[in-house]
């Protein structure tokens, strides 16, 4: 199972080192110690409680890519049947749903509470905005 120290828990739900530590005192997580003698919070916690305060999450990585749309987040769901598979993150407040092969959600390790990054690259994006009241 996935496990996050404090300070990484915070940075993928959003919210600061004391939130998650107000959390774990409150009772909205519970945090075990690695081997380390750090402590750490359980990705499936972490993720059903970045679905109740959902923030957006920056992404951090090194790489560089042509597509703008990254969505860092933690994996929700994974639904495998069959050859396909569904897979759930919950990224800042936003949910996003990927339908991939079963095998590639296996290669990629992916179970509730892990970290995932969806990108989105589209040939076609759709923009709307509100009526110009002085047009």
């Amino acid at each position: 199972m996935a496990q996050y120290r404090i300070s990484e828990a915070a940075a993928l739900v959003g919210v600061s080192d004391d939130t998650v530590r107000r959390w774990v005192r409150d009772g909205l997580l519970s945090v075990a110690k690695d081997e380390a003698g750090r402590q750490v919070v359980p990705g499936v916690e972490l993720a059903a409680r970045a679905q109740a305060v959902a923030s957006e999450v920056a992404d951090r990585s090194p790489v560089r890519r042509s597509a703008r749309n990254r969505f860092v987040g933690l994996v929700t769901s994974v639904e495998i049947d069959g050859l396909m598979a569904q897979v759930e993150l919950q990224c800042g407040p936003h949910r996003v749903v990927s339908l991939m092969s079963a095998e590639a959600a296996r290669e990629l390790r992916l179970e509730v509470g892990s970290r995932g990054v969806a990108v989105v690259k589209a040939t076609m994006v759709i923009v709307e905005t509100d009526e110009d009241p002085a047009a």
